[in-house]
C-alpha cells in the first residue's frame, strides 16, 4: 500500500485522497478506505485544503449541466511566462456536458481570426455547438468573432464581466490546467508546452476520474451514455 500511494504522489502530486483512493480500487487494489487513509497520513500525504471565503450574496447566472454533448462548450485564455521571460497563452475550450477538453491552444499570440480557425478544426471533426459560454475578452467581443458565429448558428452567451464563477466549468478545468502543468513545470520552449499540454489532455480525458461524471473520465462517460458525438480520440 505505502509503495502504491507513494507511486500515486509522484505521478499525480496535487490530486487529493479521495481521487488517489479510486485509482487504488480502478488498479483492483481492494484496500478499505478508512485503512488507506490511516497510512495516506502517516505518509503525510493529506493536503491542506483552502476554506472557502464568504462573498456578497448575488444572483448568479444560471450554469446548467448539459443533457447531451455539443451542447454548449465553453472557453477562455490562460496566461503563462518561459523560462527566459517570454510570455504565452492558451486557448482552451471544453464541452459541459461530458468536460472532455477538445483543444489547449498554445501560442504568443490568440487573436479573434486564430480563435475562429481553431474552433472550425474542432467543429469539422466534433460537430457544431449550439451555444459557446464565454467571458468579455476582446477576441470573443469583435465583430468579427460575433459575425463568425452569426453566420454559423452559434448563440453566444457573454458572463456578467468580473464574475468568472458563472463560467464555473471551464474554471474547474483552468485551475486543475495551472496546478498541474504550468505551475508545475518550467518551460523552455512553446513546442514544450503544447507536448505537455497534449499528454496531460490525455490522462484528463482518458484516465481521470471526474466526481462529478460519477468517478468516470470524460470518455468513459460518453461511452456509458451511449452518444454519437465523436470525441477528440476519433479524429486525432
Amino acid at each position: 500500500m505505502i509503495k502504491a500511494l507513494s507511486a500515486l504522489a509522484e505521478r499525480h502530486p496535487s490530486a487529493g485522497f479521495r481521487k488517489r483512493h479510486v485509482r487504488l480500487r480502478r488498479a483492483g487494489h481492494p484496500w478499505n478506505h478508512k485503512r488507506v487513509w490511516r497510512v495516506y497520513c502517516t505518509l503525510k500525504l493529506n493536503l491542506r485544503r483552502q476554506r472557502k471565503r464568504l462573498r456578497a450574496l448575488r444572483p448568479p447566472q444560471p450554469l446548467v449541466q448539459q443533457i447531451r454533448p455539443n451542447l454548449q462548450w465553453s472557453a477562455d485564455f490562460m496566461s503563462d511566462a518561459l523560462s527566459s521571460g517570454m510570455s504565452y497563452r492558451t486557448f482552451n475550450l471544453i464541452d459541459d456536458d461530458n468536460r472532455e477538453a477538445l483543444r489547449i491552444e498554445v501560442d504568443v499570440s490568440l487573436t479573434s481570426p486564430r480563435v475562429i480557425r481553431v474552433l472550425e478544426q474542432v467543429i469539422s471533426a466534433r460537430g457544431r455547438p449550439e451555444r459557446l459560454r464565454l467571458d468579455n475578452g476582446p477576441e470573443f467581443t469583435s465583430s468579427a468573432f460575433q459575425r463568425w458565429a452569426t453566420e454559423r448558428g452559434i448563440a453566444l452567451d457573454f458572463i456578467s464581466p468580473g464574475k468568472p464563477t458563472q463560467n464555473g466549468f471551464i474554471e474547474r478545468f483552468n485551475s486543475s490546467f495551472r496546478r498541474e502543468v504550468l505551475d508545475a513545470w518550467l518551460f523552455n520552449t512553446l513546442e514544450g508546452v503544447r507536448q505537455q499540454a497534449d499528454d496531460w489532455l490525455d490522462e484528463y480525458n482518458l484516465r481521470r476520474p471526474h466526481e462529478s461524471l460519477g468517478d468516470l473520465s470524460p470518455i468513459e462517460f460518453l461511452n456509458r451514455r451511449g452518444h454519437a458525438a465523436v470525441s477528440i480520440y476519433e479524429w486525432t
